[in-house]
């Protein structure tokens, strides 16, 4: 599926996505949320999750890996390097 596809996906189906077919890579904590990465074709998609209720709120899409610099350190990479 291509970024302009995804963009234009209701909630609904983003989530259908992003739970079917994209790779989970990172996570980010915060005290009111949870910030999932995934990656989707050749783009990333953040899904944040609201720790009171466990719904997705919002879903933003990252374009490259430049944009997706906060979460290279959580990335684990270990298993690959032996």
């Amino acid at each position: 599926m291509k970024l302009s596809e995804f963009i234009l996906l209701s909630e609904a189906e983003k989530k259908w996505s992003v739970m079917h077919k994209a790779v989970p890579l990172a996570r980010r904590t915060y005290p009111h949320v949870v910030v999932f990465l995934f990656q989707l074709e050749d783009y990333y998609v953040e899904a944040f999750c609201n720790v009171a209720d466990n719904r997705i709120d919002e879903y933003r899409v990252l374009p490259d890996t430049n944009a997706i610099r906060h979460y290279l350190d959580a990335i684990p990479i270990d298993e690959l390097l032996n």
